[in-house]
């Protein structure tokens, strides 16, 4: 038999219940997704920086990397709103290696899918705890959304399930902004049909459940870069390709026209360094064209505590490196943060 069942689940309103949000951190999150929906809805002209490790793989190292990133967001708030990445599903383009921590809670160590649902449901609560940040994650699997629905402030759709028609229903169902990314073949036009789809309401059978949906108006792109036949990473971050997809949003006539730039994955080839000149670039591109500043409404970073990245299970394990893409180290995150406070001057 090519299946065998290993264990049954908890439902996602039992894992609620055993482990809930307090009063809190349900009016923090309330207050914190208000502000987020305001840029995207146009009502606010706060930029947002997505910014954090590729995967989260250790709950001492992400929660330490979140209240560093909560002492700056003091310093910045008044014109930038800091969303950490808190990414506990990664997408592998072969099926192979590190799934993330609802796989496995522990890289080391078999997966185990109960003790990662529990561990990513502790995680994120135990980070807005200490931080008061609200997170954001990839919604690598439309039927464990409901695990985190009460949680999380931001759901990326990633550029291998933008595609998927249970991706965009799930997300016309939700009631916070999510970004669909250009798929790895960099068509812009089924990145804009994932996004018509989504702020579309729909019914559709999710967790052995008949379901309505109403439409999610504040679905947006991400713009991550794309690869063509030859294996070669191709940018879309540039003026050009702004430019491309504000016309693009005009002749569907969407609501709440946004994007959010990826600066690391195929728009710098993996080279994470670039992240930096990339997201300067990116800036300079909304200050020199007003259409462009109300389009672009943030950028992703993919930053840790440590630079670079490390393998799982050759030697020692470095405290807040990557063990998936390499990232930006914290003193340049620290220091790219406050170049982008000061190119959103008002």
């Amino acid at each position: 038999m090519a299946v065998r069942i290993n264990k049954e689940l908890p439902s996602p309103a039992e894992l609620k219940k055993e482990y809930p949000l307090s009063d809190k951190l349900k009016s923090i999150k309330e207050k914190r997704d208000e502000m987020i929906k305001d840029v995207f809805a146009g009502k606010s002209d706060k930029f947002l920086v997505i910014v954090g490790p590729c995967s989260a793989d250790n709950e001492d190292a992400v929660c330490e990397y979140v209240n560093r990133l909560a002492r700056v967001n003091e310093e910045v708030e008044d014109r930038l709103i800091l969303i950490p990445r808190i990414y506990t599903n990664k997408p592998r383009t072969t099926g192979e290696g590190y799934k993330g921590m609802v796989h496995q809670p522990d890289p080391e160590a078999a997966p185990d899918l109960l003790e990662g649902l529990i561990a990513i449901r502790k995680l994120h609560i135990r980070n807005i705890e200490e931080t008061g940040l609200t997170a954001a994650d990839e919604m690598l699997y439309p039927e464990n959304w409901r695990y985190l629905s009460d949680i999380l402030s931001y759901v990326a759709i990633g550029a291998r399930s933008v595609e998927n028609q249970q991706h965009r229903l799930v997300v016309s169902g939700m009631d916070i902004p999510a970004g669909m990314k250009n798929p790895t073949s960099g068509d812009l036009s089924v990145m804009l049909n994932s996004v018509v789809a989504a702020q579309h309401g729909h019914t559709f059978i999710y967790r052995d459940w008949e379901v309505k949906t109403t439409g999610n108006p504040l679905t947006h792109t991400i713009l991550r870069g794309a690869v063509n036949k030859h294996g070669n990473c191709i940018p879309n971050y540039h003026y050009e390709d702004l430019k491309l997809l504000l016309e693009l949003y005009k002749e569907r006539k969407l609501e709440n026209p946004a994007v959010i730039v990826d600066a690391n994955h195929s728009n710098s080839n993996k080279q994470y360094a670039e992240q930096v000149r990339i997201v300067k670039e990116v800036l300079h591109s909304r200050n020199v064209n007003e259409e462009l500043k109300t389009l672009v409404k943030g950028v992703m970073i993919e930053s840790y505590i440590e630079p670079g990245n490390q393998k799982i299970g050759q030697g020692e394990h470095i405290y807040g490196k990557s063990i998936t893409d390499p990232c930006l180290g914290w003193p340049e995150s620290e220091q790219l943060i406050h170049t982008i406070y000061k190119m959103c001057e008002k």
